[in-house]
């Protein structure tokens, strides 16, 4: 018995250490600008891009469609943001998309027949 913990230790820790290395060092798709980088996370997350023509057209002629959300810090938003939109500061990192999930559910309110539109 005294063996097998003797052998099975140090194997635990090499294939805890080379699967952690593995995935520090795994492939990446790296993204060629911002813009491919935008439009591979909206892909992976199932959002819709927009272009700021088709959000001007919503905006000035089915303003009651949309819903904007701003996410920059408050004092950002005080300083000038577009009429009629609610502030949500956001971080853009997964932890604080995870950690804030249940704040923005509550924020948005129940689904409804409204574009939203985060900026």
């Amino acid at each position: 018995m005294k063996t097998m913990r003797t052998l099975l230790l140090p194997l635990v820790a090499v294939s805890a250490a080379l699967s952690i290395l593995w995935f520090v060092h795994r492939p990446v798709p790296i993204a060629t600008s911002n813009m491919d980088q935008v439009q591979q996370e909206a892909a992976l997350g199932g959002y819709r891009l927009i272009d700021i023509a088709t959000l001007a057209k919503l905006y000035q002629t089915d303003r009651e469609k949309i819903l904007l959300i701003d996410t920059r810090q408050e004092w950002e938003h005080r300083a000038g943001h577009i009429a009629g939109s609610d502030n949500f500061p956001m971080e853009p990192t997964w932890w604080a998309r995870w950690r804030r999930k249940a704040d923005l559910a509550a924020a948005l309110g129940p689904p409804g027949d409204k574009a939203i539109v985060f900026y």
